[in-house]
């Protein structure tokens, strides 16, 4: 949620977030009109309340006049009407509040469609092939590596059996990754090159549950919309998203030291999207699946660097691509494309061959203290004061995105794929699967 005194004393810049983000879900005056009625009701209970208080204090020293029972009885279903009434202007209210986006990033571009993100760079020289083009979903076929006919068997479309080299080729993605992160070295170098001013801490890595409760979905604020979650029947429960969703939430109601900040987590973990409304698209390969792998990262940091732990994550990502020497570009999401608990965001898009345009493999995203509000995620500053941390998360890679990359800019004409450098190591020292 935004923070309180943004929406009393500065309405205007929530106003002016509604508009571009294109939030037509909130009416802000209703949403004002019930924070001045609870604000007030609660002013007038504390008054009774006190007046209550008062008068058991005077009835306690002897016996109470008639008076004073009356005035005490009178005041008990004062009280309870009010409290009543208060209870139901506060649940109204609380709809409509948590409903009310973060506040965009001054620097993050205004568009009120996904076609006004800005692209800010371009990297890597797209490779000329002197054979014809496969696509991975062709590759694959070949090699024997994906098997979705059956897995509509098993498990409905948009599933899939991945065997082979192409599951030792993820694992060895996974563990490269999680070296790569873990490396104080490597996040020196990035940090120097960037000139950020965060700490070189490694990543802890993370295997989270693969389910979440309702009530931190949705203080994640990632909840909505529902019909794209899977949900465990009959039970407070829902197969996670996105590993951010169950990292993000795991300090809920904690205090950190100011000392452990940032904490930094690469997750990684199955997830699942019911892609509502894709039907028809993306149906060749792996791109759109129920079921995904993903690398996830995620961190809590004080305000003042939380920022530049932003522009950290998106340097990861760029490393991590130049690394395997896919070309790229980036984005810089427009506010409408930013999400609702982001105040700033972007994406990388890998170029594919097999479909001679860029696709989106990382997203990163800063919520500054939009998540932390509702999770109660704090810190404690040396000073002693308690302050709500910063969050952020982004990909470290969508694996199965991932591994169609891969596939489609290292493939040869015989459908083997070379090896990235990278990852060779990892292999068992294969240049060619």
């Amino acid at each position: 949620m935004i923070d309180i005194k943004i929406l009393r004393q500065n309405p205007e810049i929530v106003r002016k977030a509604l508009h571009d983000k294109v939030t037509k879900w909130v009416n802000l005056d209703e949403v004002i009109r019930l924070d001045l009625a609870r604000v007030s009701l609660g002013q007038e209970l504390d008054a009774l309340r006190a007046r209550r208080n008062a008068l058991s204090a005077e009835m306690g020293k002897g016996k109470p006049e008639p008076e004073k029972l009356a005035e005490a009885k009178e005041l008990k279903e004062k009280i309870q009407t009010l409290e009543e009434e208060f209870a139901k202007i506060e649940e109204e209210f609380f709809v409509l509040y948590k409903k009310i986006p973060n506040i965009p990033s001054a620097d993050t571009p205004i568009g009120l469609t996904e076609d006004e993100n800005v692209v800010v760079k371009q990297w890597g020289k797209i490779r000329e092939f002197d054979f014809p083009i496969r696509n991975h979903a062709e590759i694959a076929e070949m090699r024997g590596w994906i098997d979705k006919e059956r897995a509509a068997n098993v498990a409905g479309s948009r599933f899939a059996y991945l065997k082979g080299d192409l599951v030792k080729l993820q694992f060895a993605l996974i563990q490269w990754v999680m070296d790569t992160l873990g490396d104080s070295t490597v996040l020196d170098t990035i940090i120097a090159e960037h000139g950020l001013k965060v700490s070189n801490k490694p990543f802890t890595p993370v295997l989270p549950p693969y389910m979440i409760k309702t009530a931190p979905y949705d203080a994640m604020d990632r909840l909505e919309p529902r019909e794209d979650r899977y949900k465990i029947e009959g039970q407070d429960l829902w197969l996670q998203w996105s590993a951010e969703h169950v990292l993000g939430s795991m300090h809920a109601g904690e205090i950190f030291a100011e000392s452990e900040m940032p904490v930094r987590y690469i997750g990684y973990a199955t997830s699942f999207r019911w892609e509502a409304g894709t039907y028809g698209k993306d149906m060749e390969g792996i791109i759109r699946m129920h079921q995904f792998d993903k690398l996830e990262m995620e961190s809590f940091s004080v305000a003042e660097n939380a920022h530049d732990e932003h522009l950290l994550f998106s340097w990861v990502q760029e490393y991590l691509m130049q690394q395997l020497e896919i070309p790229y570009q980036k984005l810089q999401k427009c506010t409408f494309d930013i999400g609702k608990p982001n105040a700033k965001g972007s994406d990388i898009e890998a170029w594919l061959p097999g479909q001679q345009k860029y696709r989106e493999t990382h997203t990163a995203d800063y919520m500054t203290d939009y998540q932390a509000r509702r999770l109660q995620t704090r810190v404690r500053r040396t000073s002693g004061d308690v302050e709500l941390i910063h969050t952020n998360d982004a990909t470290a890679f969508a694996c199965g995105r991932a591994l169609v990359a891969i596939m489609e800019n290292y493939q040869n004409a015989d459908a083997t794929i070379t090896v990235p450098k990278v990852l060779r190591n990892y292999m068992g020292g294969k240049e060619k699967i």
